[in-house]
């Protein structure tokens, strides 16, 4: 189960983008001193003489089932991880955003999380985010996502799947820096660009790197609300030096109760390169895109290894609601939901169909391969309340012998925005 509330507020200059929180980056703020915020007024908002504040937290929940074939079985029990269902908390979330009552726009945000699997907390997205219109952009300081893939830049709460493709776990889901973000509305260009370091993060979990670079650009050939259609096209660029010079990559198998499938163990290198492309393409409810990525590592003793990944997706909302695309962060935001379960309506209904796949082989590493297709369903009782269903088929490629998993998952997500 997931309960959240609060987003981050930035933007006020994007003209193009609705008021579609996306809980990430990308709702646009309405000043609360202004009548349009009088006359849409936000729950938890409150108003201050120095900033407003936005309060908030989240809570989710899950179960992950398992039927394996006797190759899968021999697997795990190489792995000394036999599969077994589990009922577990995935995370518990505070946080706290807001912008400051100056000309310019200037926001912050502050957040905190529980994780289940490990049983800790950590600070999770916050610092502060300056507009400068004049050259529409915005610039953000502090613990972030770096800015590489749509996916992995977008609210894990707003996404279509239970979790992000495999090939996307290389890249540490939070950095300390500081981000450019831009949209030229008439040439319907977008990128953001970042720098980080370890600095503040370095005893973090996902703290693999002493500093990175990135890049993530691209354009919207087609991008009409009149016919509301869009067709986004990115290219990810990355570059890392690695923290004490060794590395482990590893995945689950899209769910989380499971241990790691995929595995290349430690391995010793200096940095790494990682490149990859996005496109979308949403016409009304029907959605359709896909995701790759390339992980290069500079490691002579292990062969300079190369591994890679992706996704293809397909989803459609039979409820005939549309997955907003907010301009000013180029990425998906929320499912809206036209008339909720609770108010006698029968909420969004979503079906989703996936083929993810990582490729942890690579040089003389052989970490394994796995591949999975999902099909899935969606269903948002409201725009607070999300339940998730979802089967799933895998096939492992490890010590020498290929072994199926079927997996049965589901999810309750709450939110509050």
């Amino acid at each position: 189960m997931i309960f959240v509330l609060g987003v981050q507020p930035f933007y006020a200059f994007c003209q193009e983008t609705k008021e579609e929180p996306d809980g990430t980056e990308g709702e646009v703020f309405i000043d609360p001193s202004s009548d349009t915020s009088k006359k849409n007024k936000r729950p938890g908002l409150f108003r201050g003489r120095f900033t407003s504040f936005k309060f908030g937290g989240g809570f989710l929940y899950e179960y992950a089932g398992y039927a394996q074939d006797n190759n899968s079985k021999i697997q795990m029990d190489s792995l000394g991880t036999p599969l077994k269902g589990e009922f577990k908390v995935r995370d518990f979330r505070l946080v706290a955003s807001g912008q400051f009552r100056t000309k310019r726009p200037i926001s912050w945000k502050a957040g905190f999380m529980y994780d289940g699997p490990s049983n800790s907390w950590f600070v999770r997205e916050s610092g502060v985010m300056v507009g400068v219109p004049e050259i529409s952009s915005s610039f953000f300081v502090g613990r972030t996502k770096e800015g590489f893939s749509l996916n992995k830049v977008m609210n894990g709460y707003a996404g279509w799947a239970m979790e992000r493709q495999m090939a996307l776990d290389v890249i540490p889901i939070l950095a300390d820096g500081i981000k450019w973000l831009a949209y030229l509305p008439k040439k319907r260009i977008f990128w953001n660009l970042g720098i980080y370091t370890d600095w503040l993060s370095k005893s973090q979990s996902f703290s693999t790197y002493k500093w990175q670079v990135d890049a993530r650009a691209g354009w919207l050939p087609i991008f009409s609300p009149e016919t509301n259609t869009v067709l986004h096209v990115g290219f990810n660029y990355r570059y890392g030096e690695v923290a004490d010079g060794q590395i482990q990559l590893r995945s689950r198998p899209e769910a989380n109760p499971a241990p790691y499938f995929i595995s290349t163990g430690n391995f010793q290198s200096d940095h790494s390169t990682h490149v990859g492309y996005e496109i979308y393409y949403r016409t009304g409810p029907l959605m359709f895109g896909s995701e790759y990525y390339w992980h290069k590592f500079n490691a002579p003793k292990s062969g300079n290894p190369e591994f890679h990944g992706g996704e293809f997706m397909v989803s459609y909302i039979f409820t005939g609601e549309s997955r907003p695309y907010q301009t000013n962060t180029a990425i998906l935001g929320f499912v809206p939901v036209k008339k909720s379960v609770f108010k006698g309506g029968k909420g969004a209904i979503e079906g989703v169909f996936r083929f993810t796949s990582f490729d942890l082989d690579g040089g003389n590493i052989k970490g394994g391969q796995f591949w999975r297709l999902t099909p899935m369903v969606n269903w948002y009782l409201s725009k607070d309340v999300r339940f998730e269903l979802v089967y799933g088929y895998g096939v492992l490629n490890r010590f020498a012998i290929k072994g199926g998993t079927q997996f049965f998952q589901t999810r309750i997500q709450l939110t509050l925005l």
